[in-house]
């Protein structure tokens, strides 16, 4: 609603608009559709003081836009005059054309106005004025409906004749987007000038708005990025580029115009070609694919993700799941009113027909590796470089590929590492990386994932492929979330690792020590974040429960006791505050993945069984592992529970700081050991709440019910979701400890354990294909190095420590003996437990003192089994 002083100013001016500017309104009034940014801009006025807008170019449909906008939103009318400044109209445009608009001489400069303004206000030192710059766009988002040459005449950064204005009005009138900035005060910007002269003030406002008019132009439609030859040329012409084509030359024995040549071909097979007509076209057509493909997109905390932005460089940085999420993300974002980033896509995308219409949505290609091309890698940097240096957003997916399992993949930093050493040679604008999480419902590519963790190779990209993927389209996937997660700003990351890190960027060349250890850093965050920016589907949680069963089958009235049980978790234990959770109550939630073809109902006269067939169900662990990180302290707690009856307190959080580094390796977890904790603590108290625990001895003892009890059915659902970890944790250990010290890689090991778990889950029918996961026993074995476990010796070969003893006897309190003399006897080749192995003669001193090997986890669990004990006695009390 307009404010009382703004109606009282405004409309006895109104009624001096001139009558011919009156009815023009009229006339285009049908035309038109106006969006106001805010919707609500009379609350960033200051009331009582004289309005003065400010629009970026002259144009007399932009006049009628503002005066009506102006109108709807209750603000003084553009057309008054100012009082005490002697101007006829209380608007003027800092670009103009030829000819008289707005009351203004043709002859006069566009910084007259200000001038003007200025001189007012000498002459009383007690008014004020405030100027509010407008931005008027018309046909920034097209709609499906819209028609090619609605595509043409779309807002763009050409200044356009009168003519091509008019049709832009006609044609995408009803896709007009009015922004209203927040007010400048000229009179405390004049009192901060001091004694400045109004002529060079005039300059001098005059240039800061072209300057903000330029941000939120980029920011509406994106960067002025011309052609591409443009960045080819700045590419090519760079100092670093040009030294790699001489080194080049001088190296093959080529001509310097050859080795020009080659990498002028090399530019164009990376550059992207930027087209905002594509864009645009794309967002209406992808709209029909959607709504064949999909039931809904829903984005999350994008108005906060929108709001950290400007004045940013930002890298936009997903979850990878599905060939979609390209598209998805790009077509949210434009029709969310922001600038499509561009996309660092795999060269195997760059197919024919297809990958020129990715290039010219703002795609740019990059070769699966570098090496053995100097040159190659030093125009992909540059490129990267000019794009930063540009104010371009970009967007990539820092796990290098789509996960094949549903967890995030271990982050492969090279995308990252040009992102920062771009901004340490030209830090004008600090970059900020938005996480980004990607939620489905079923993806398209479900099949084939499958097909690849059982070994079938990776089928190539091809046209061919592309064209039998459009069976697709018969199918539904459901609904998809994007859920933009809390940004991370690189500067303070820098900060915290070298005070001087502004003088790191004067040598192109250089590489600062810390450098890589702030990129993994800003590696792992990225990933924390995005995890922490999850939503929780209906799907996720039939996944998280039926898994957890051996034929993937529960009674009705027990899925649904634990699909209630899930949600009252996360809801009690919020893991952050952007995770989302379906609002779907339990008997929807079931409803719905039946209507999925998820799961299947069998009736049955003693209650109705739900049940998730073979394929389904080893699909379903996808969408259990998205979000299993959500669980992992509650699954933890449970996992004690699973083959002890009771324990103290104690024993879980102690073991759970040991077990902590390599769970939150895996799942990127966010807390430190002690947060953990915490975190067990909260869950802990959760489930006695809830009856699942019974608390005795001053709440030291925890207790749970019987084997048949309901509650000890429910701890063991959600144990089910984190054990098979486990059980890959012993893989590992177990085959390190057959082979005894020095007689083993890394690579080795980790052939033999994916080996072992193939035929241990074949002997088990598990249903999860990434329990045999290269990736996750690889990430494990890196884990135990960090620890000082595990290290390399001089012949390559892994040696380790006493406290690979102390790991298998703990893994003791958590898997079940039939799992453990399984694994035994895949891994040792008999039933019996493996040869206790001789500690090294001089362990590295690095070894000492970590808190997780040697005499002191022996102490650990000596102190375990004490509390063994003292919950036994203070059971029989």
């Amino acid at each position: 609603m307009p404010t009382s002083h703004t109606i009282a100013a405004d409309h006895p001016a109104r009624s001096r608009v001139p009558w011919w500017f009156r009815l023009s309104g009229q006339l285009l009034e049908p035309w038109v559709r106006i969006r106001r940014e805010p919707a609500e801009p009379a609350s960033l006025l200051t009331p009582g003081v004289p309005v003065c807008y400010v629009i970026e170019r002259d144009g007399f449909s932009d006049a009628l836009i503002l005066e009506r906008a102006c109108r709807e939103a209750g603000l003084p009318s553009p057309m008054q005059p100012l009082t005490g400044a002697r101007r006829r109209r209380s608007v003027f445009a800092l670009a103009r054309r030829d000819g008289a608009l707005l009351g203004r001489d043709r002859h006069r400069s566009p910084n007259e106005p200000l001038g003007q303004l200025a001189r007012s206000l000498e002459a009383d030192p007690e008014r004020d004025i405030q100027i509010v710059p407008v931005s008027i766009y018309v046909g920034r988002a097209p709609t499906r409906e819209s028609g090619w040459f609605s595509v043409l005449f779309s807002e763009n950064w050409v200044v356009v004749g009168r003519f091509r204005r008019l049709l832009a009005v006609l044609l995408n009138g009803r896709d007009t987007v009015v922004h209203f900035s927040a007010p400048v005060s000229l009179r405390a910007v004049l009192d901060e000038g001091g004694d400045i002269r109004p002529e060079r003030f005039a300059r001098k406002i005059a240039r800061v708005l072209r300057i903000h008019f330029r941000r939120i132009r980029a920011a509406v439609i994106g960067p002025d990025l011309s052609h591409r030859r443009t960045v080819v040329d700045a590419v090519l012409n760079a100092e670093p580029v040009r030294a790699a084509i001489a080194a080049t030359a001088a190296k093959e024995k080529i001509s310097p115009a050859k080795a020009w040549r080659n990498a002028h071909k090399i530019v164009l097979e990376i550059a992207a070609d930027y087209s905002h007509p594509v864009v645009r076209s794309a967002s209406f057509l992808l709209s029909n694919f959607w709504n064949k493909l999909y039931d809904g997109i829903t984005m999350h905390h994008f108005d906060k993700a929108r709001a950290a932005a400007p004045g940013h460089e930002v890298i936009y940085v997903p979850s990878h799941r599905s060939h979609a999420d390209y598209l998805l993300m790009s077509y949210q974002l434009h029709m969310s009113g922001v600038v499509v980033p561009h996309i660092a896509a795999g060269v195997n995308l760059n197919l024919p027909v297809i990958g020129p219409i990715l290039r010219r949505g703002g795609a740019f290609f990059l070769r699966r590796t570098f090496k053995g091309n100097a040159m190659y890698s030093v125009i992909f940097n540059e490129y990267v470089a000019q794009l930063i240096d540009r104010g371009v957003p970009m967007e990539y997916f820092i796990e290098g590929g789509r996960s094949r399992t549903g967890r995030l993949l271990a982050p492969r930093a090279g995308m990252l590492l040009m992102t920062v050493r771009a901004f340490l040679r030209a830090p004008r604008r600090p970059v900020l990386f938005q996480p980004v999480y990607i939620g489905y419902e079923k993806l398209m590519e479900g099949k084939s994932y499958i097909g690849e963790l059982s070994g079938k190779p990776k089928e190539k990209e091809s046209l061919l492929g592309l064209l039998k993927g459009l069976k697709v389209l018969r199918q539904r996937y459901g609904h998809v979330s994007l859920n933009f997660g809390e940004p991370i700003e690189l500067n303070p990351l820098l900060d915290a690792a070298a005070a001087d890190w502004r003088s790191a960027g004067t040598d192109p060349d250089a590489r600062p020590e810390w450098l890589n250890g702030v990129v993994d850093r800003l590696a792992e965050q990225i990933h924390i974040n995005i995890n922490r920016a999850a939503d929780v589907n209906p799907i996720n949680l039939l996944a998280l429960a039926l898994l957890a069963t051996p034929k993937h089958a529960m009674a009705e009235n027990d899925l649904l006791t634990q699909l209630e049980l899930m949600k009252a978790l996360l809801e009690d234990q919020p893991y952050s505050d952007r995770v989302t959770v379906t609002p779907l109550e339990p008997t929807a939630i079931v409803a719905y993945g039946e209507q999925m073809g998820w799961i299947r109902r069998i009736a049955h006269p003693l209650g109705d069984v739900l049940v998730a067939d073979d394929e389904p169900a080893v699909l379903l662990s996808y969408f259990r592992n998205n979000v299993l990180h959500l669980v992992a302290t509650a699954a933890w707690v449970a996992c004690c529970f699973l083959n002890n009856r009771r324990m103290t307190r104690a024993s879980v959080l102690r073991l759970g700081r040991i077990i902590y580094p390599f769970i939150q390796g895996e799942l990127f977890l966010p807390w430190d050991e002690d947060g953990f904790v915490a975190q067990l603590q909260a869950t802990i108290d959760f489930f006695v709440r809830r009856g699942l625990l019974e608390a005795t001895g001053e709440g030291r003892v925890l207790e749970r019910g019987p084997g048949q009890e309901d509650g000890a059915f429910q701890l063991r659902i959600i144990a089910r979701g984190l054990i098979q970890a486990f059980e890959r944790y012993y893989i590992a250990i177990a085959a390190l400890a057959k082979h005894g010290p020095h007689a083993i890689t890394a690579a080795e090991l980790e052939k033999a354990c994916t080996l072992a778990a193939q035929r241990l889950s074949l002997l088990n029918e598990l249903s999860a294909p990434e329990f045999f996961d290269k990736a996750l026993f690889r990430g494990f074995i890196q884990k135990l190095r960090e620890r000082k476990v595990v290290w390399t010796d001089d012949d390559g070969k892994l040696d380790y420590a006493s406290a690979l003893e102390d790991m298998v006897r703990d893994a003791r309190v958590i898997l079940a003996r039939d799992m453990r003399h399984s694994i035994l006897k895949i891994t040792a080749g008999d039933d019996k437990e493996a040869p206790r192995p001789s500690p090294p003669e001089q362990p590295p001193a690095e070894t000492s003192g970590t808190g997780n090997t040697g005499s002191e986890l022996h102490e650990r669990h000596v102190e375990a089994e004490r509390h063994e004990h003292d919950a036994k006695i203070a059971g029989k009390h």
